[in-house]
């Protein structure tokens, strides 16, 4: 199994996700991006204090602890494991008082067969947004926000292309992620196999490998490919 990897798309502009979300929009202008990669900029919601409720904000891809020396090691840091997420030092005290949620379309991941590799992109079949379980946290005296996408094991069939995935949350637990505290056992089960049926697995092209592409094209069904 390859490790899983750091790419995703997100198309939403600052409108259309103030509105998704109900937050204030204090976010740099939004470029759709269909080929995320570590350390791009990428919108997230998070809870602020100065607003009194949810903001629609950017941030760094790959999570920078206020204690590291630089931001390179962000780039390292872009997923938070969910089984040592509220353990470990570099997320602990972000996942206790700093989560957010990261928007999505769908993400990538790839399948080796012998020598090559097979992208897939997973996706709701009927185009709903997505929202990735994240943590946040501000570094250096500029305060540079920095975020991450915690993974949780496969669920269902999604196990066929990889043995982690996002944790994916429905609107129905997004307040109880951002208001901070709560039950771990209960803020990190993933969905369930019912729920994940309506995440399409699609074959699509090699060309999402190469982060300087970045068009809707990467994401479109590879017809050449047998689906498993």
């Amino acid at each position: 199994m390859l490790p899983m990897c750091g790419r995703y798309a997100t198309t939403r502009s600052n409108a259309d996700l103030t509105r998704l979300f109900e937050a204030v929009d204090v976010a740099e202008p939004l470029r759709a991006s269909w080929n995320v990669a570590p350390t791009d900029p990428v919108p997230l919601i998070r809870m602020s204090k100065e607003h009194e409720g949810r903001v629609l904000d950017t941030a760094r891809w790959g999570l920078v602890p206020h204690w590291a020396k630089d931001l390179k090691v962000g780039a390292r840091m872009i997923n938070a494991r969910a089984e040592t997420v509220a353990e470990l030092r570099s997320f602990a005290p972000s996942f206790a008082k700093r989560r957010c949620l990261v928007p999505a379309d769908g993400w990538f991941e790839w399948v080796r067969d012998g020598k090559e590799k097979q992208a897939f992109y997973m996706t709701p079949a009927d185009g709903s947004p997505l929202a990735f379980a994240g943590l946040w946290s501000a570094w250096g005296p500029e305060s540079v926000l920095t975020c991450s996408v915690v993974t949780t094991a496969a669920v269902g069939g999604l196990t066929r292309v990889h043995d982690r995935m996002p944790l994916v949350l429905p609107p129905e637990r997004w307040a109880d992620w951002l208001a901070g505290g709560g039950e771990p056992e209960r803020l990190l089960r993933p969905l369930s196999e019912r729920e994940l049926e309506a995440i399409e697995i699609r074959p699509v092209g090699p060309t999402v490998g190469n982060v300087r592409n970045n068009g809707p094209e990467l994401i479109e069904v590879d017809p050449q490919v047998t689906l498993f």
